[in-house]
């Protein structure tokens, strides 16, 4: 698994990580149980981003100390690119979050724990498939046909499933978890069991936990291929990954308030998916540079949430007609 990081690098962002861990899970829990803002998820998405993008300089500044300024531009545009893609697609990741939320009628003060407790087991799980994806296609290049294909199929489903509405009930995950233990109907503030009769039972916060751990997996299984089209070099893709998800709390309560507007973003995200998987199945026939990439993935989400806010009004007043019928 070849990098082009140093190694300094590598240990400055573990330190990154844990410092912006410390910060968000526990400086910030003190606040205890709140409904978050749009006014704070606003401001925590825009100190992610610029976190981001700071670490993308520094990473540019040691390739060029090391490599000259022309590979320090493309790798730090691989970074950018991946990022992007992961940030996108991490969108897709809320919405599920906000239906689960929403099906199990969880408090808004709740729900920041149990994206804290996703967010950590999203960034253990990504990085030992991150590695072992990388390991892979270091010993088996055809292994990126497979991710390839797999991309596309994901995408083709998930245009043909944007506007279906999602049966959450019949989700067999949440059924086999309501047979293996006895499950409450009423919260206990932020516990995941309680005592019920006499009997220790789970509340409904432990089936959302459950659910979304089941959701970082799925969705770890359809991204993570996506950034290896980008760049092979693992550290690339770890970081933009990881970078990615980190603001993910304060991008939920962030799209959580503005979800009907962007009602087109899901088949935007599948077109990227056809894209960066096609890309990866002609990657020893055509090479299509990074900043090009970059530039579709870009304009694809463009016109999406450009389009979804032009029909937005038009769908509100459709529904607000049938419901005044």
């Amino acid at each position: 698994m070849d990098t082009i990081a140093p190694l300094w690098l590598w240990i400055f962002f573990v330190c990154a990580v844990l410092a912006a861990l410390f910060v968000d899970f526990v400086v910030l829990n003190k606040q205890g149980a709140h409904a978050v803002t749009v006014k704070e998820a606003v401001n925590w998405s825009i100190v992610w981003v610029l976190l981001s993008f700071a670490f993308n300089g520094l990473f540019w500044w040691a390739v060029y100390q090391d490599h000259g300024a022309e590979l320090a531009y493309t790798k730090s545009m691989e970074f950018l690119t991946g990022y992007l893609i992961e940030k996108s697609l991490a969108v897709d990741n809320i919405f599920v979050f906000l239906m689960i939320f929403t099906f199990f009628a969880v408090p808004p003060a709740f729900q920041k724990r149990v994206l804290m407790i996703g967010i950590i087991g999203a960034i253990v799980l990504r990085t030992v498939m991150i590695l072992l994806g990388a390991w892979l296609i270091s010993q088996f290049h055809w292994v990126l046909y497979l991710f390839g294909a797999f991309l596309v199929l994901t995408g083709i489903k998930m245009w043909w499933a944007a506007d279906k509405e999602p049966d959450l009930e019949s989700n067999p995950a949440l059924k086999l978890l309501r047979k293996i233990m006895p499950v409450g109907k009423h919260f206990d503030g932020e516990k995941f069991f309680t005592i019920e009769n006499g009997k220790k039972i789970a509340t409904p916060l432990f089936l959302v936990i459950c659910l979304v751990a089941l959701t970082d997996v799925i969705f770890a299984v359809d991204s993570i291929p996506a950034i290896f089209a980008i760049t092979l070099d693992p550290f690339i893709v770890l970081t933009s990954n990881i970078f990615a998800i980190l603001g993910l709390r304060a991008m939920y309560f962030l799209l959580a308030a503005v979800a009907t507007k962007f009602h087109l973003l899901s088949y935007g995200l599948a077109v990227v998916l056809v894209f960066i998987g096609t890309k990866m199945l002609v990657v020893d026939v055509v090479k299509i540079p990074v900043l090009v990439s970059l530039g579709v993935v870009v304009a694809i989400l463009a016109v999406t949430m450009v389009w979804s806010l032009k029909t937005a009004p038009r769908i509100q007043a459709r529904q607000a007609d049938a419901s005044a019928g």
